[in-house]
């Protein structure tokens, strides 16, 4: 068995959960604030049990938390998770950025080059 990094199983846990719509449904209207289970399984055409196993996926990716007022049981979105990933991609990007600014510089150097040698076309002159 391999060795890996408790964060990077972690990030793939949270790229994992990210990757399935219904919960990304989820994480959207829980951005809005906390909500119950019934609450986040209204608008899905999907049994209770099937937004259960949903959170399940999300709670272990580190995504939401689930307080307990009562008898309700508060699902709250826990940003950690979406930084570490942020944070992930972010480092990808400014790779990305740099890699494309390269790529027009040298571009713009050969359009310029082309452009310096091409010969001129004159016009045949009548006499």
């Amino acid at each position: 068995m391999g060795y890996t990094k408790p964060g990077r199983d972690r990030l793939n846990a949270t790229f994992a959960a990210l990757a399935d719509p219904t919960r990304r449904a989820i994480l959207a209207r829980l951005a809005n604030g906390d909500a119950s289970v019934l609450e986040l399984a209204e608008p899905f055409a999907m049994s209770q049990p099937a937004i259960s196993k949903h959170l399940k996926v999300l709670e272990r990716a580190g995504l939401i938390t689930r307080g307990r007022e009562a008898q309700r049981r508060p699902c709250r979105l826990d940003v950690k998770s979406l930084t570490e990933a942020t944070d992930w991609l972010e480092k990808y990007r400014r790779i990305w950025e740099g890699n494309f600014g390269r790529l027009d510089a040298l571009l713009v150097e050969l359009k310029t080059k082309d452009a310096k040698h091409k010969p001129t076309k004159t016009r045949g002159v009548k006499r």
